[in-house]
């Protein structure tokens, strides 16, 4: 783990206070941390297969996954729709085709990384003690582009303030996630800022995987990444069977991701409206996955 709050924070809000203009700059800089997540991801795995009882600890973080996935979608999908409720949004369908094999293909993708570097790690049967130094290294720079990408990800403040539904939704999202883990937590009989950390990813399975991963160890890494990847799977089946009528619900529980992956999704079928507020709910939503998770970790 880390030696502190300020040494994890550091690249994060370094990277946030430096602005990109050119448009190759911040291409370049995309491409980097798409890489660096895969090598992580393969280290993830590999980390995994230096695990003692290896058929045990699968189980367990199948186990964690299942438990968290249940209680924080509950939480958020009881609260949700009761916004909807009280807070209509106006929606129009638009019938443009989806690249939605594609997309589910980008997360097998991930998955298949994973499980490479398990596979690796097992047959091979080499050194695995420096793993987790490598993914300690290789997650500052992976926090620090990730903070260049946030401030230059085209939201200005005044944008973010403008638009109370996308932070109401936002908020909603926190509010309900944080006591889902909580209540996961006490299923499982772990510590209670294990729970927070695990309901802070929001969706953002790769860098949720990758900061548990290191912060408490590779089962929860694994469960972590797990956990947020099917909320996001789940997202793009539910986005379009109930934007229609409940577009707030939709949009908040892509959570992260509804700035970027399910981003297409949400404005194909529920319309050119609902796009600044997903675009700004999951902007708070991915500005906070690394600081509130980073802080419970640390506590």
């Amino acid at each position: 783990m880390f030696s502190g709050m300020l040494f994890i924070f550091l690249p994060l809000i370094i990277g946030y206070l430096i602005p990109v203009h050119k448009t190759s700059v911040l291409e370049f800089i995309n491409t980097q941390t798409s890489r660096l997540v895969l090598v992580i991801l393969a280290l993830m795995g590999l980390s995994l297969a230096g695990l003692d009882n290896l058929g045990q600890n699968l189980s367990q973080i199948l186990l964690y996954t299942a438990t968290f996935f249940i209680s924080i979608s509950v939480c958020n999908l009881a609260a949700l729709p009761l916004l909807d409720k009280l807070w209509p949004t106006n929606t129009a369908h638009d019938h443009r085709q989806l690249p939605l094999g594609k997309m589910i293909m980008e997360s097998v993708k991930l998955v298949l990384v994973v499980a490479g570097g398990l596979i690796v790690g097992i047959t091979l049967g080499f050194d695995l003690s420096w793993v987790d130094q490598a993914s300690e290294t290789i997650l500052l720079l992976l926090l620090f582009l990730i903070g260049i990408q946030l401030r230059n990800s085209g939201m200005t403040l005044r944008q973010i303030l403008l638009n109370k539904k996308g932070i109401i939704i936002a908020l909603v999202i926190i509010g309900t996630s944080l006591p889902g883990g909580i209540i996961a937590a006490l299923i499982l009989d772990i510590p209670i800022t294990h729970g927070l950390a695990m309901a802070s990813g929001f969706g953002w399975y790769s860098l949720a995987g990758i900061l548990i991963g290191d912060g408490l160890g590779p089962i929860y890494g694994g469960a972590a990444f797990l956990n947020e990847l099917m909320r996001e799977l789940i997202a793009l089946s539910l986005i379009p069977l109930i934007i229609q009528r409940y577009p707030s619900t939709a949009i908040g529980y892509a959570g992260a991701t509804a700035m970027d992956f399910t981003l297409p999704v949400i404005q194909n079928c529920g319309g050119i409206k609902c796009v600044p507020i997903a675009i700004v709910s999951g902007f708070i939503l991915s500005l906070l996955v690394p600081v509130l998770m980073l802080f419970f970790i640390s506590l």
